[in-house]
């Protein structure tokens, strides 16, 4: 049996008809960009997350880039990041001219760890960047508290977390703006690329607006140094006929991972995903941590039997050549290096079947008994 680790292909096959249908109404009405789907994806989006404002951006970069810059966030300040998280977190605050301050997260959830946020705080911190790493929420409510209190902007990379709750609701995850990613293997994924911002501010979203259209709201109007990141309207028309289908989608991610978790649960050598309390993940990814260094060799065997796999991520950002200049200035952040050699993301997706998963497990079962 041939088990990989991602399959676009049912999920588009069972979104077709909605597809095709957005393709026809695109381009029947002849508009490509910042027309009438894009606004009602908006809507939609922002519907869903129950927030009032949600404005579509090129890609999920340009999302994270933006938020940031309509927040006015540059040279001189300081933006807390996760030391375990997608690379983009970080270049995102490197775009904007400030300060990288990494710290460590929890090795449960992976997600930032509120005391570590605490003792990293400076005169020059202005805001807190939390990611809903692999569908699991960032600790909002400690996080929110530990904001106020230092009057910081409390920012969130969801790129992967479309779909997930704190105490029952999505808004829950986003604090005071979040940045979200459409590439093709998210939860709600584009046929492309694509982002969004999402935010309660009028100011920002107007801000961030203007930003992704060369700084204006209307043509040859430039009140910004912007720049070109616009999801387009066949992007916005395919994204809003999936999104009625995310729930569903979601459901079945969450069937699969309680599989893994009935199979794999108190299994030495390996520790589960758990998320923080009253926190419902979105599973976009299923991430156990391989522990003993046997990581790489379940990955091998796994591959033996058929079975795909994915590492995120092999090196923490400050591992990498991009951040070697700026190394001397991190503190030291074993846990976030550790997980590096410890995680293994098996599969996981809305069309997956539970035989499957009981087959994943069984070859991981095998291996750490022998």
């Amino acid at each position: 049996m041939q088990i990989p680790f991602l399959d676009l292909r049912a999920a588009l096959e069972e979104s077709r008809a909605g597809l095709q249908a957005a393709f026809e109404r695109v381009l029947a009405r002849g508009t490509l960009i910042l027309g009438p789907e894009l606004a009602a994806f908006e809507a939609d989006l922002a519907a869903y997350w129950d927030v009032d404002h949600a404005i579509g951006m090129g890609n999920g970069f340009d999302a994270l880039r933006l938020m940031l810059q309509a927040l006015e966030i540059g040279p001189g300040d300081e933006v807390i990041v996760p030391a375990h998280t997608c690379v983009a977190t970080w270049l995102a605050v490197s775009a904007s001219g400030a300060d990288i301050a990494p710290v460590e997260v929890d090795p449960a959830t992976f997600t930032i760890d509120p005391s570590a946020v605490e003792g990293a705080i400076t005169p020059r911190s202005v805001a807190i960047l939390a990611a809903h790493l692999y569908g699991l929420p960032a600790d909002m409510p400690r996080l929110t508290d530990i904001a106020a209190r230092h009057r910081l902007n409390l920012l969130a990379d969801a790129a992967q977390a479309t779909g997930a709750r704190l105490s029952g609701q999505r808004s829950a995850l986003v604090g005071h703006a979040a940045a979200l990613s459409f590439y093709p293997t998210k939860n709600l994924g584009a046929l492309g690329d694509g982002g969004a911002v999402l935010t309660d501010d009028p100011d920002l979203a107007e801000k961030a607006a203007r930003l992704r259209n060369y700084g204006g709201l209307k043509k040859n109007e430039h009140s910004m140094k912007g720049a070109n990141s616009r999801l387009d309207e066949l992007q916005a028309a395919f994204l809003r006929s999936r999104l009625a289908l995310l729930d569903g989608w979601n459901a079945s991610r969450r069937l699969l991972a309680e599989r893994y978790v009935e199979r794999l649960a108190g299994r030495r050598g390996i520790a589960l995903p758990k998320p923080s309390e009253g926190a419902e993940s979105a599973w976009h990814l299923f991430t156990v941590r391989v522990l003993d260094g046997r990581r790489d060799a379940l990955q091998r065997a796994l591959l033996n039997a058929g079975i795909g796999t994915g590492v995120y991520y092999p090196k923490p950002p400050q591992l990498l050549p991009a951040y070697a200049a700026e190394r001397h200035r991190f503190p030291p952040l074993a846990i976030s290096e550790t997980l590096a050699d410890e995680v293994l993301s098996l599969p996981l997706h809305p069309h997956l079947k539970l035989a499957e998963v009981d087959v994943i497990a069984e070859r991981i079962v095998e291996f750490l008994t022998s």
